[in-house]
């Protein structure tokens, strides 16, 4: 037993390989996952819950994928079929959760998703060839996170008690008023459904907020899990 772990470790030592575990791509794929997640994401949305669950997916769908391909090599003929089946499995697990997850997070596991099945799939190409996709992939994140989400224009929806300034000719007063109450500077505002029995109107309010991630600003009534992240 001895032998045989100083043997792997020789060959670590000279290929980057550990048996049949290419480590070398292992640590490309999870030093990029971690460089998307710390600075690009976890740097904006301070989500510890998220900044968990993306480097163990990215870790997990790794090893998932290259144990599929490599290890059962032998079989392929038997398992090319399953090996597709389990792909889809792969990308269908963005759905394993109950509470919705946001847009921007849904774009990040995807993304982290496919670099893992990348690096995984790489080990007959070059360095450089698998380092020019992940370089891409976090480039472009890069730059929608700085060009697209430097001026973020938040909403909420604000269940209203005062009907009567909700006509055309009492704009202003009703932007006064919810300046007032809200405490924020609100580009615009639209007026949606008015319940005349319990005096009370919706309105969508637009204002500007760096830091919101829209996970309550549309939600009147929050669920508990919502109010345990705030």
């Amino acid at each position: 037993m001895d032998t045989d772990f100083t043997t792997l470790f020789g060959q670590l030592f000279q290929t980057g390989m550990f048996g049949h575990i290419n480590i070398v791509n292992f640590l490309i794929s999870t030093v990029m996952v971690w460089v998307m997640v710390h600075f690009l994401y976890y740097g904006r949305s301070k989500r510890r819950d998220f900044y968990f669950t993306f480097l163990l997916i990215g870790i997990v769908i790794y090893f998932l994928v290259y144990f599929m391909i490599f290890v059962l090599e032998d079989l392929k003929g038997k398992t090319g079929i399953g090996i597709g089946i389990g792909l889809f499995g792969i990308f269908s697990i963005m759905r394993y959760r109950t509470d919705a997850m946001p847009v921007r997070e849904m774009t990040y596991l995807f993304s982290i998703i496919c670099m893992a099945v990348i690096n995984a799939l790489g080990t007959e190409i070059s360095f450089i060839e698998m380092m020019v996709p992940n370089v891409i992939i976090v480039g472009a994140v890069a730059l929608c996170e700085a060009f697209l989400l430097r001026s973020k224009q938040a909403t909420k929806l604000i269940q209203y008690d005062r009907v009567e300034l909700i006509k055309p000719e009492c704009r202003e007063q009703l932007l006064a008023d919810l300046e007032t109450r809200t405490g924020l500077t609100i580009d615009h505002l639209e007026v949606g459904a008015i319940d005349y029995l319990r005096d009370t109107a919706i309105i969508k309010i637009y204002y500007k907020d760096l830091t919101a991630n829209g996970e309550l600003n549309h939600t009147i009534k929050p669920k508990r899990a919502d109010w345990e992240k705030v």
